[in-house]
């Protein structure tokens, strides 16, 4: 029997430009990234619901000093919301998936903490 391997989830910012087989991109931010059109993001779809809350969001104001409780209230609404994240989960299975953000720090935002859940998800 093959060993199953885990699906390849990467998060990149959205204004860097696609990877050759990298797969699907999709938008895991509530707001559309300023200045980008949608034909310059060539995204596969937006996960706006996948997305932090508008109200954790503005609490985190991207502070890395309260990232551990963004991350916990995050996976908090994730977990209470599991079917928002359903067409990741699907295009996940399918192959290699990109989660696509806007903000500035590649450490210290929501892509992170979504991947982390996606792949908890599977693995359940």
């Amino acid at each position: 029997m093959k060993a199953e391997r885990p699906p390849a989830i990467t998060i990149r910012r959205v204004y860097e430009s696609p990877e050759p087989g990298e797969g699907p991109r999709w938008l895991v931010d509530r707001i559309w990234p300023r200045g980008l059109t949608k034909a310059a993001a060539g995204l596969a779809g937006w996960a706006k619901d996948a997305a932090p809350s508008s109200a954790l969001r503005q609490w985190f104001g991207h502070e890395p000093e309260r990232f551990a409780e963004f991350r916990r209230r995050y996976l908090a609404e994730l977990r209470a919301c599991p079917e928002a994240s359903d067409a990741l989960i699907a295009a996940a299975q399918a192959g290699p998936l990109v989660l696509v953000y806007a903000a500035h720090d590649e450490t210290h935002n929501n892509a992170v903490v979504l991947r982390e859940y996606l792949m908890e998800r599977m693995r359940a």
